[in-house]
């Protein structure tokens, strides 16, 4: 690790010949950034420096004391050079961000670990830009606008709705994809159904996010840093209802989009129902606490969206019904395979089928919607 960096300092990329001119990034005239900038008012030819870098010098300085074409690449292997050893964050990155300085620890931490990956340190702003947003790929996307802006990276390196959205190699009938944060097991209404929160930092959602929405985080943030938490609850509240929610883990705030999500192809007791509670345990064993990917087909009459799960590689919708927990939704999914599967499961008495004649999903809703409509006649 510490090779890689150095390498940046002396201008060796690994492409022989040494010296500043492959690797014109960082000189060791150049002052840290916690330093105030001095003068270069003297005559050029009272410099030592060569012409160009005395050039680059009188250049404009930015706020880590070195010129615009060189702050930023310098100062992040400078940063992550003294964190390597001192397990300190620069001071001045808590003007550009909200969170606190044990997450900004654990960044560096992350940073520091994908710098080490690479056979070679990067050459240019927008990919030490790419390379942070890799790293922190998790963080709010005000948080990672914040830490390009101070190494004086263009937030436009961040990659765009389009970069990973790739509809012609999608199964037939997918309208996109989610790749969610972790499943809470609260958020697991029964066995076919939950809800899953989406990073704001992943492509397909951040250019998705309103304006608005932007402006509450914000100002959220702001009154964080002054302590009005009445103000702080009241703007998470109404990021809430705009469908999205601030999630924290290990001391680290992500905000993410809300979905309701309808399970493909299967129908799973009601938890009032024989069998209901055992059902969302099954699902809660497959999914809670863990990151899922759903291939989303539609919308339901009830806004939430309809798909296959996986997680870890497992197709959650196989797994209920090979375990008996689920029955397969013949009126909306036709595949030969969920069929086959929830015969097994009914031949080998497994799950619900362990009762003799258990009673379908859709057949006690409908019964449940009569009554309700018989009670309401009645009265």
């Amino acid at each position: 690790m510490g090779n890689i960096l150095l390498r940046c300092f002396t201008g060796d990329d690994g492409g022989g010949g040494g010296g500043g001119d492959h690797y014109p990034y960082y000189y060791p005239a150049s002052r840290p950034h916690y330093q105030q900038p001095q003068s270069y008012d003297q005559p050029a030819s009272a410099s030592p420096l060569p012409q160009h870098r005395r050039q680059q010098q009188q250049q404009p300085l930015g706020p880590h004391g070195v010129t615009p074409a060189t702050i930023g690449v310098s100062a992040l292997a400078r940063d992550l050079l003294n964190f390597q050893s001192t397990s300190m964050v620069p001071e001045g990155l808590s003007q550009h961000v909200g969170s606190s300085k044990k997450a900004q620890v654990k960044w560096y931490r992350n940073m520091l670990e994908a710098y080490s990956n690479r056979t070679s340190p990067p050459k240019t702003p927008a990919d030490a830009a790419q390379l942070i947003a890799r790293a922190l790929n998790m963080i709010q996307r005000t948080e990672l606008e914040g830490i390009l802006e101070f190494y004086n990276f263009p937030v436009s390196s961040l990659p765009t709705a389009s970069s990973k959205h790739q509809p012609s190699s999608l199964p037939e009938g997918v309208q996109f994809v989610l790749n969610t944060l972790p499943v809470y097991d609260k958020c697991i209404g029964d066995g076919d159904g939950f809800t899953a929160y989406v990073s704001t930092t992943d492509p397909s959602e951040s250019a998705k996010v309103p304006l608005e929405v932007h402006e509450m985080v914000i100002e959220r943030t702001q009154a964080r840093k002054c302590r009005d938490y009445h103000r702080a609850n009241a703007l998470q509240s109404s990021l809430h209802k705009a469908g999205y929610k601030i999630i924290s883990s290990s001391d680290e705030e992500v905000l993410a989009r809300k979905y309701r999500i309808r399970m493909r192809g299967i129908d799973a007791p009601e938890l009032s129902m024989p069998y209901g509670k055992e059902s969302q345990n099954a699902l809660v064993k497959l999914i809670g606490g863990k990151s899922t990917r759903i291939y989303v087909y539609d919308q339901d009459q009830f806004g939430r969206y309809v798909g296959d799960i996986y997680c870890n590689s497992v197709f959650i919708q196989e797994q209920m019904l090979k375990g008996g927990h689920a029955w397969h939704y013949r009126t909306y999914d036709k595949r030969p395979e969920f069929a086959r599967w929830a015969s097994e499961a009914r031949a080998a008495n497994r799950g619900l089928w362990a009762s003799e004649n258990p009673e379908k999903p859709w057949d006690w809703r409908r019964d449940q919607r009569n009554a309700r409509q018989g009670a309401i006649q009645v009265s």
